[in-house]
């Protein structure tokens, strides 16, 4: 029986005594998991994600080389360290080992001792590098958010949109997925980058007067004209930050949810009149986000609506301002809503 938070080690190699024997050298200190097939390696992987893999490069399915590449396509997997194993002692296998990714490269057979430290060192680097990661990450989300907030806060009646609509992109989006409504195009990796997005799609408004952003009374049509460029706007700065750190995945969102979270369903929206499901999902999310928040805080020209007001006029926009089929998952979890928009975020 393995100790509470044991890592998890997985062993691929097609010989099953040398499985057996690393087996039984790790057993002690790791959850160790054994696989004699590449194949069987990555569904094992998928379902029980280990904390490492030693990997036998010469398997007879798939060698090391190509499983690691199947890995390295799989979200779940594509951090998790791998070292190779090998009974060759070509510099040149070993070399070409590293530069494709591995962290490692140990010779067969095994030393106990020297397997047992490396792994022990590597499960270190690995934890580092992930603590290390999600600080940043964490860092990002401040300064976004922040930023965000800055350009928001410019109206004295849109405090804490930023971080509800963030919220309630979490709320719709998981439906969706949990509802399978559009397979293939959203899944959990997907959906953390639209909602660490979620905040900028305004940002744009930095480049739009306050004197249109506060007026007192409806827009005329050249000021709601004025006022549309936003979209372009925050998509432009977006993509020139995206630009210079291509690295920010979630930047690729940003760019996406600014420029088109007010196209519309019915091809009506702006600013390039898209329609249907030419229109990417992750504005026709965001649309339906942006509108119910915008509905229940006080405005400028007009005080909030209450939030059965609101989830009324919403699903009103069913197949016209928005996604027949996003409404409908919309209308199932329209009370998580309400519970955000009285949650206090500043």
């Amino acid at each position: 029986m393995c100790g509470a938070g044991m890592s998890r080690i997985l062993i691929v190699d097609d010989n099953l005594a040398t499985l057996r024997s690393i087996g039984a050298q790790l057993g002690d200190r790791f959850e160790v998991r054994l696989a004699k097939s590449s194949r069987q390696a990555l569904a094992m992987a998928e379902s029980q994600r280990p904390d490492l893999v030693l990997l036998e490069i010469e398997l007879q399915d798939l060698d090391g080389f190509q499983t690691m590449n199947l890995m390295r396509k799989r979200p779940a997997l594509a951090r998790v360290p791998v070292i190779f194993l090998s009974a060759s002692r070509d510099p040149e296998m070993e070399s070409r080992a590293l530069a494709q990714g591995a962290v490692d490269f140990i010779s067969k057979p095994v030393e106990r001792r020297l397997l047992r430290n490396r792994l022990d060192l590597h499960l270190r680097l690995s934890a580092y590098q992930a603590g290390l990661e999600h600080t940043i990450r964490d860092l990002e989300d401040v300064i976004v958010t922040s930023f965000s907030e800055l350009v928001e806060c410019r109206d004295e009646h849109t405090g804490g949109h930023v971080q509800r609509t963030k919220t309630y992109t979490k709320v719709l989006g998981q439906a969706i997925l949990d509802r399978d409504v559009y397979p293939g195009q959203l899944d959990p990796r997907r959906l953390d980058l639209l909602s660490r997005a979620a905040p900028l799609h305004d940002i744009g408004k930095i480049g739009i007067s306050d004197l249109l952003l506060m007026k007192r009374g409806k827009l005329t049509a050249e000021e709601y004209e004025t006022v549309k460029l936003h979209t372009t706007i925050g998509a432009d700065v977006l993509r020139s930050i995206y630009e210079s750190t291509p690295t920010q995945t979630y930047l690729r969102f940003a760019i996406a949810i600014a420029e088109g979270h007010h196209e519309r369903f019915d091809g009506q929206g702006y600013p390039h009149g898209q329609a249907g499901l030419e229109i990417d999902l992750s504005n026709r999310i965001m649309s339906v986000v942006n509108v119910y928040d915008s509905l229940v805080t006080d405005r400028s020209y007009r005080p909030a609506f209450s939030h059965e007001k609101a989830i009324e006029l919403v699903l009103a926009g069913r197949g016209t301002e928005f996604d027949p089929a996003i409404i409908d998952v919309f209308k199932e979890v329209c009370h998580q809503f309400g519970a955000v928009k009285d949650l206090t975020f500043r």
